[in-house]
């Protein structure tokens, strides 16, 4: 009987060790240039065999652009607000959706952030055991006396 638990046991370490963890996003409504809408996902880099899809300029290039493109804080030195923005982008690298997840204080903000994201160029797509799919990248930010940061 000990033999047979230890091997259960054994096999169950196994395959919880290989196994793949991978967050499904819901798509409610079509998404026009989505390759596959029922596998968009979330990756977990940490885990082996994924990798989230890789943006053109690095989070440093895109504060840089926030800070010297969003017109919106050019007069308002003292402006403190924060958000998100989701992008999904395609198993071809192709970003087919930006737009703000949680939303500023301001639609003419959060349209001009939106602008940024979608200027970045092609992206590297996401992967899954190696096979480009589509996935979904979160960037969540503050601005503090209108500049923007990164929240980790």
């Amino acid at each position: 009987m000990k033999p047979f638990f230890l091997t259960a046991l054994i096999s169950c370490f196994f395959i919880l060790s290989n196994a793949q963890f991978v967050a499904k996003m819901e798509v409610k409504e079509p998404i026009p240039g989505i390759c596959d809408s029922k596998n968009v996902c979330v990756m977990f880099p940490t885990f082996k065999r994924q990798e989230e899809a890789v943006c053109p300029v690095t989070n440093e290039e895109i504060l840089k652009r926030l800070n010297a493109e969003v017109s919106f804080l050019k007069d308002k030195p003292d402006y403190t607000d924060k958000g998100m923005i989701g992008i999904i982008i395609n198993c071809k690298g192709v970003v087919v959706q930006c737009k703000m997840d949680n939303k500023t204080k301001s639609t003419e903000l959060d349209q001009q952030i939106e602008a940024v994201f979608n200027s970045l160029g092609e992206w590297k797509a996401g992967k899954l055991n190696k096979k480009s799919i589509d996935t979904s990248r979160l960037f969540s930010f503050k601005i503090v006396n209108g500049v923007f940061t990164f929240e980790r």
